[in-house]
């Protein structure tokens, strides 16, 4: 029998690649194609009473992405662009939000990262490209359904973001 000392540095570098590995189980890391790491594999957004969204992978390469926040009890919800994430600050904060039917979200601008703008996958709205800090931009959001929204000079690096939209 081979005995092995385990000295501290071996521990935490062991401890470390089993919380990386329990991260990446637990959706909020990066897919290997098996299945959406955004939320499930259900694949139409829907919130199905209370269970997590599935985006389509869409927010699979977003680094700041860490699940869905609940803010149905709002009826005005603020998301910061130019978060850190994705390498800068390239991030909206949080990535992905969950209101109800009615409720305004509110995209404000930190100054942060350059330009940014607000782009609804769907067409639905398009902000304008801004850098200054306090910049508003919003969106009332009336029916159920999930929307997909980007920033059109960062998108290729994982600025994304989702608003869930339930009755």
């Amino acid at each position: 029998m081979t005995r092995t000392n385990l000295t501290r540095r071996t521990f935490v570098g062991g401890a470390a690649a089993v919380t990386a590995g329990l991260a990446g189980c637990s959706g909020g890391g990066g897919g290997d194609g098996g299945s959406d790491s955004d939320g499930g594999s259900s694949g139409d957004g829907s919130n199905g009473g209370g269970s997590t969204p599935s985006f389509d992978g869409y927010l699979s390469e977003t680094s700041n992405y860490d699940g869905v926040a609940d803010r149905t009890d709002s009826d005005e919800v603020s998301v910061t662009v130019g978060v850190e994430g994705n390498g800068g600050n390239f991030g909206y904060g949080p990535a992905a939000v969950r209101i109800t039917a009615g409720t305004t979200v509110v995209w404000e601008w930190n100054g942060r990262g350059g330009l940014h703008n607000v782009a609804a996958e769907d067409g639905a709205f398009e902000s304008e490209q801004v850098g200054d800090s306090g910049h508003t931009f919003s969106h009332t959001f009336e029916e159920a359904g999930t929307t997909k929204y980007y920033c059109t000079p960062h998108e290729t690096i994982g600025m994304k973001g989702v608003v869930v939209v339930e009755e």
